[in-house]
């Protein structure tokens, strides 16, 4: 049975707003994964007798640091094999080391050449990567009409980042009609994968609508994403709890998620986490301190404390 394991390799970055997130996925898939020196020797013998498909294993186990130590240079060497053997899955993740400098020098261009070699084997990952480059102009004219053609190459096999990208897409209108319909319906495509951007995004939609039930929807998307890594959702849950939409507001329980989002990166949740203390630090003293009149009196004011909003 197939293991597969998460290679950082850029999929896609999600520009539509401040609060998009980037996700990440390999989509490497070992026979048994080498987490044992003699798996990785055998995993070499193979590669140097020419398998492409041991090739590509071995470059994914040096870029993950799985059974070795972790060596894009290495990596590099042994995508390249597989690839120039026609390897797409090879073709696409050395285009993705080309795409974050690991191991080579950053080039959009070399990118663009690997990406594309795969995509038109039809290697969905490929594609999806492929359709990014066309939107965000890297390595190539921006077009957002020829991101959408390979948005919808790599979605026609469900495959969860480009069903995404296709949301994202028609939720800002770029490329095609502005369609708060379609973009729902890719999200939900997405969703069923468990695309946390597509979950986020869902969420969000649900936001915006405004009524309780809407928002209550949104939380529960929210929460989808945030058990599959979304910062934003960490985050956005924080606030919920915080000025008690959709839940009763906790303050403990808002703190606990702006220090997850925080975690995994979020400066907005730093700076809310850092908010809410403060907030309550000053609500505190105010309400531990009594006033000359109540004191004599023996009694003390305890307030409500107010803190601030998003």
């Amino acid at each position: 049975m197939g293991i597969r394991v998460e290679c950082g390799i850029l999929l896609f970055i999600l520009g539509v707003s401040s609060l998009a997130w980037s996700s990440c996925a390999g989509g490497a898939v070992f026979d048994l994964a080498p987490r044992q020196s003699h798996d990785l020797s055998h995993l070499l013998q193979r590669a140097r007798q020419g398998a492409r498909e041991a090739q590509f294993q071995l470059g994914v186990a040096y870029e993950a640091g799985m059974g070795t130590e972790q060596n894009y240079t290495e990596a590099v060497r042994w995508y390249r094999a597989a690839a120039d053997s026609g390897l797409p899955e090879a073709q696409n993740n050395l285009g993705s080391m080309y795409r974050r400098g690991l191991g080579v020098p950053q080039s959009d261009t070399e990118a663009m050449k690997w990406y594309l070699r795969a995509a038109l084997e039809g290697h969905p990952a490929a594609q999806n990567n492929l359709g990014s480059l066309y939107r965000d102009g890297h390595g190539v004219q921006q077009d957002n009409e020829r991101a959408i053609f390979w948005y919808r190459k790599a979605a026609a096999q469900e495959y969860g980042p480009a069903e995404a990208n296709l949301g994202s897409m028609y939720e800002a209108g770029h490329g095609v009609a502005s369609s708060a319909g379609e973009a729902m319906k890719w999200y939900r495509k997405a969703a069923k994968s468990g695309n946390a951007f597509a979950e986020f995004s869902l969420g969000m939609m649900h936001l915006r609508s405004g009524t309780a039930q809407d928002k209550k929807e949104a939380l529960n998307w929210f929460r989808r994403a945030a058990e599959h890594g979304s910062a934003p959702a960490e985050n956005q849950l924080g606030v919920a709890y915080e000025n008690g939409e959709g839940v009763a507001r906790d303050y403990d329980v808002a703190a606990t998620w702006y220090r997850a989002a925080a975690q995994h990166g979020m400066d907005e949740a730093r700076r809310n986490l850092s908010l809410l203390s403060a907030a309550i630090g000053r609500a505190h003293a105010r309400t531990s301190t009594p006033t000359p009149s109540m004191a004599s009196s023996g009694l003390v004011s305890e307030p409500p404390p107010t803190l601030p909003t998003h």
